[in-house]
């Protein structure tokens, strides 16, 4: 059974870090398999923020995620991170990873329907 764990949520001042893991098992990630950052703020609709490639390392972010955000992938430990900096109060949200493990070949992967599964979600809470 496949499952994703998200952790390193948390609370944090404006301005700090935090990266978020995501480990997934009961399956293999692919060469052109994805892993995706989501996010949904209270009372919005999910979002997406980053995605990554995994054979390939290919990266693509949503437009408040470049330039702060950084996903990146760690193959032996079938991880992935998002490492995220200069954090505003509006980051806050329930953090969500999801996983494609059909290929990525000519799909949009920043539509949340094009992931097969998804973990539970991790808290992150920003404070001005």
């Amino acid at each position: 059974q496949v499952q994703l764990v998200e952790s390193g949520g948390g609370s944090v001042p404006a301005g700090g870090s935090m990266r978020l893991s995501c480990v997934a098992s009961g399956h293999t990630f692919g060469t052109l398999s994805a892993v995706g950052w989501f996010r949904q703020a209270p009372g919005k609709e999910r979002e997406f923020v980053a995605t990554i490639i995994w054979g390939y390392g290919n990266t693509a972010y949503a437009t408040s995620a470049k330039g702060r955000f950084t996903i990146s992938r760690d193959n032996t430990k079938n991880t992935v991170f998002l490492q995220m900096n200069s954090l505003k109060p509006e980051d806050t949200a329930v953090y969500f990873c999801a996983s494609r493990i059909r290929s990525v070949s000519g799909r949009s992967l920043h539509v949340e329907e094009e992931y097969d599964y998804w973990g539970q979600g991790t808290q992150v809470t920003i404070s001005s």
